[in-house]
């Protein structure tokens, strides 16, 4: 159980054939290349006026998907065209693929699921584009590989998702991702065997999957099968939770649950351990407030009943012990607290059980007769264990300052599992029951020394006054007096929590000699609703004055020179880059904004975007417009103004931020007076919004990106 929300992910298909890029060049081509001439970009005549106020969108036309548009198929083109052979004169890039690649090359492993007395994890070795999904029989038997997605397509780019294995741990459903998407296939594999078996499920997209008792089917959710060619750009609407019977087709699965009179709502189903009770959990965007329904598992007929109404607070299920549930929940309890109630009463009734506290909780799992809860604690993991009345059993000794990832448990499980990472090491699997210290299960062999690396955290001020953490990452011997090349990231929303984790592009970055930081920004859940709040709707100024305060503490500080500051954010932190330029170009050397949200006035109109009003607000109410307005990366840009180097990213394949929000962006950005350094866009092929890209493709991506960005504040990259 996972209880933030995420925004961030991806799509698929293919269409476009990016320009071959210039492996090498003559110096008066490298020149001509660095003098960038942009591709012409056609303007629409598109005025529109909301609350008063005339909008020009003159690049409208860019939101076209470019699978369906050959206009925009052939601006793509030419864009990657200018982009590649600017990219070909710089010198970093090799040296930092080739450190990338050693990088990668270790043992990245997942923690394992216990099914039937087998265990499931992930685990992908250097070399390999995607990881592959083994099995033992027993915890320390022997691996088998079950599935590996290796060749599922020529261009590494179909992933193994999500995936669940049955009670007993006979048979596994999982997903396939083709080409970073969203959108899923079902399958199910017969573990003794290896057998694919013939069931097969379409347009399933943000799902939980569950079995129902003996293997008869699972539940997961789907849309509906969309229009002809409007698969990556329509509007998702009309979620329902269906049961799947094992060998049937999908034509005959049942319907469990949906609400036709509320099609904005999603729902997701979860199946608890003793398998007892279908729980429901529906929401109606990306804030963590939902509505809780049941369905007995061994009842004659569906017969959903509402355990929570009203969408007022955040419920997430831990597990369930006969007819008593366990839930996290921030009702009355901002940083959270754990709750349990007893569904067979007739009104029934919640008894906490573990109040709230300072730190913030995460997730929870029940292991067997223990509670263990994993708070964040001043934006890193603390992983505490309780009786199931509350009583404390004691805190867990974790190896450092990190983040643990993928706590999992149940409470039929003897032993819960945890993956432990941070900044300057990959992720140690541990096992842990009851009290006391926890044994490593699988531990990488990483390609350099994490004791060479030092990672610390800080507090600085924000424009009102707000300490904000930030964790400072590079080599233990570089001092930090002299200044150095710093790359700062940010994200601030969705109530999503940025904790020190590892990161391999990022790690070539440090090691070449420069500084990584990264700000927890208000946005975030790193301090509970508040925090959240603090950052969103009206509030949404404070993350970019949070940002832009953490780069003006770099530079006071001395930790980096004034021309040394690189930014980076993704997705909701692609907004950020974009608008924290247009509001303080002076700041930043250069910056990275990734698969961002760039129109404000358009994000809801576009696939997933409906989501986002939580955070964002509605951009046909007045007030929101206005706020939206005044912030919009796309509607923003200075001119007449010198804006640092730029480079943005995104993928023709991304259906969870439509890539026209880059498009639209880089086409002003280069169209008007923004001073002479390079504004790029790389446009990847086949990759979505992030998941399931393969190695290569990130190397690629990467060694382009933080070339592009080493170049501009003079991080020297050695071969």
């Amino acid at each position: 159980m996972r209880i933030t929300s995420i925004l961030a992910v991806a799509l698929s298909t293919s269409a476009i054939v990016a320009a071959t890029p210039v492996l090498a060049q003559t110096e008066e081509q490298a020149e001509e290349a660095k003098a960038l001439t942009y591709p012409e970009t056609k303007t629409v005549d598109v005025v529109e006026e909301q609350f008063g106020e005339a909008i020009a969108d003159p690049y409208r036309w860019l939101e076209n998907d470019v699978r369906e548009d050959a206009d925009v198929a052939a601006w793509v083109a030419a864009q990657n065209s200018v982009t590649d052979a600017y990219l070909a004169t710089l010198d970093g890039r090799e040296p930092l693929a080739a450190s990338m690649t050693a990088l990668f090359d270790y043992d990245e492993i997942e923690p394992p699921v216990e099914a039937g007395g087998k265990y499931f994890y992930e685990r992908k070795s250097g070399g390999q584009n995607q990881a592959i999904l083994y099995v033992r029989d027993g915890k320390d038997g022997e691996e088998r590989v079950l599935i590996d997605p290796a060749g599922w397509s020529e261009d590494g780019a179909t992933a193994l998702a999500e995936w669940k294995p049955s009670s007993d741990g006979s048979l596994l459903v999982y997903a396939v991702q083709d080409g970073g998407s969203d959108w899923r296939t079902l399958k199910v594999i017969n573990v003794a065997t290896g057998e694919i078996m013939k069931d097969s499920v379409e347009w399933v997209k943000f799902s939980d999957l569950a079995w129902m008792p003996a293997n008869s089917g699972f539940l997961y959710s789907r849309f509906p099968e969309p229009e002809e060619g409007a698969a990556f750009q329509s509007l998702n609407k009309n979620h329902t939770v269906y049961m799947h019977m094992i060998g049937k087709e999908q034509s005959r699965d049942i319907k469990v649950y949906e609400t036709p009179d509320q099609p904005e709502l999603s729902h997701t189903a979860t199946v608890t351990s003793d398998k007892e009770w279908v729980v429901i959990t529906s929401s109606s965007g990306t804030d963590d407030r939902y509505e809780i329904t049941l369905v007995k598992v061994d009842a004659n007929e569906i017969e959903p009943r509402k355990l929570i109404t009203g969408f007022d607070h955040n419920w997430s299920l831990i597990d369930g012990v006969g007819d008593t549930l366990y839930f996290v929940t921030n009702k009355d309890a901002p940083r959270l607290r754990v709750m349990k109630t007893d569904v067979s009463a007739e009104n029934p009734e919640w008894v906490e059980i573990v109040p709230e506290h300072v730190a913030t909780i995460d997730d929870a799992v029940l292991v067997g007769n223990t509670l263990a809860v994993d708070y964040i604690d001043d934006a890193k993991s603390r992983l505490e264990l309780f009786a199931v009345d509350g009583t404390p059993k004691g805190v867990v000794d974790l190896p450092g300052l990190g983040q643990v990832k993928g706590l999992d448990g149940s409470a039929k499980a003897s032993s819960g599992y945890f993956a432990f990472e941070s900044y300057n090491r990959p992720a140690t699997i541990y096992s842990f029951a009851d009290a006391g210290a926890p044994t490593v299960w699988a531990q990488p062999d990483v390609p350099f020394d994490p004791e060479s690396i030092t990672v610390s955290q800080r507090f600085y001020e924000s424009k009102d006054g707000t300490k904000i953490p930030m964790f400072l990452v590079h080599k233990k011997d570089l001092d930090l007096s002299e200044g150095a090349p710093t790359l700062l990231y940010g994200y601030g929303g969705f109530n999503i929590s940025v904790l020190p984790g590892y990161s391999e592009p990022k790690m070539a970055w440090i090691k070449a000699g420069g500084v990584y930081a990264s700000a927890n920004l208000r946005g975030g859940g790193e301090y509970g609703k508040e925090w959240h709040d603090g950052g969103r709707l009206q509030n949404k100024q404070n993350v970019f004055d949070d940002f832009i305060a953490a780069g003006e503490y770099l530079i006071a500080e001395g930790i980096t020179p004034k021309d040394g500051l690189a930014i980076e954010g993704r997705s909701n932190g692609g907004l950020l880059v974009g608008a924290v330029m247009n509001q303080r170009p002076d700041l930043f050397t250069t910056g990275h904004a990734a698969v961002g949200v760039m129109d404000m006035l358009r994000f809801d109109r576009f696939t997933a975007g409906r989501y986002w009003v939580d955070d964002y607000g509605y951009p046909n109410k007045e007030a929101d417009f206005r706020k939206l307005l005044s912030y919009s990366p796309y509607h923003n840009i200075k001119d007449g103004t010198d804006y640092p180097a730029l480079i943005v990213s995104t993928a023709d394949t991304d259906d969870r931020v439509v890539p026209g929000h880059s498009f639209k962006y880089t086409a002003r950005l280069q169209a008007l007076n923004t001073g002479n350094k390079p504004h790029l866009i790389r446009i990847e092929t086949r990759a979505g919004h992030g998941s399931g890209k393969p190695t290569d493709k990130l190397i690629e991506e990467y060694s382009d990106i933080y070339g592009f960005m080493a170049d501009a504040v003079g991080l020297e990259i050695a071969d």
